[in-house]
């Protein structure tokens, strides 16, 4: 059985509609994951890179793939009355429900992601909507703590560092698969396609290339 690493923010639909769509895509194939919630805002200063929400026209057609995306694979999908919001609550709470290996299950992920993709349009940041999602979720810890808050950081840090630059990306033997787009491949490699057989195809495929570099 093959192991997953599943990085996400719950601000994000496609991380939403990964996590929804993943048991499908990955039908008949031997699997475990591991959830791993990480600050998308952080991975976006890290790589110097806007959010979708911050270009106009990028934010106008994320949301409308997204919910073609919903619409094509029978997911519900209600975007909040405010979007971005601020994820940290959720991201904390997500911890602090944290079993024994230190991540949270996928009972706990898909509690928090359909409180926000499946809220009926409320905002997600919203403090009763948030305490009502916590007492819920009956949470280990205190989502405040100080462990909590690291615990998040550190997962947030050890995605910069394996190369994580969005969400959701997924990692399959140390290859990074990014965005709901991705599954399909995900499954190919967990299948065993030759593609992705070391020194094949998949590594020749992102050997570096020369190009214009874009002066700043």
């Amino acid at each position: 059985m093959k192991a997953i690493d599943f990085w996400f923010d719950p601000v994000s639909p496609y991380a939403y509609l990964a996590f929804e769509h993943l048991p499908d895509a990955l039908e008949g194939v031997s699997y475990s994951v591991h959830y791993r919630p990480i600050l998308f805002a952080a991975l976006l200063k890290h790589w110097d890179h806007k959010g979708p929400a911050e270009i106009e026209p990028k934010r106008a057609w994320t949301f409308r793939q997204v919910q073609w995306l919903a619409r094509r694979h029978d997911i519900v999908l209600e975007t909040p009355s405010q979007h971005p919001f601020n994820p940290l609550p959720l991201l904390r709470l997500a911890y602090a429900c944290a079993g024994p290996g230190g991540r949270p299950n996928r009972h706990v992920c898909s509690a928090i992601f359909r409180h926000v993709w499946q809220g009926g349009g409320a905002p997600a940041d919203d403090p009763d909507r948030l305490a009502a999602l916590t007492q819920r979720l009956a949470p280990r810890a205190d989502p405040a703590d100080a462990a909590v808050k690291q615990a998040l950081r550190e997962a947030t840090d050890d995605a910069l560092a394996r190369g994580v630059f969005g969400v959701p990306t997924l990692c399959v033997d140390g290859r990074l698969f990014w965005g709901v787009d991705s599954l399909e491949q995900v499954a190919a490699c967990l299948r065993g396609d030759p593609w992705f057989d070391p020194g094949g195809a998949w590594d020749a495929a992102g050997m570096p290339r020369a190009g214009v570099q874009r002066v700043r």
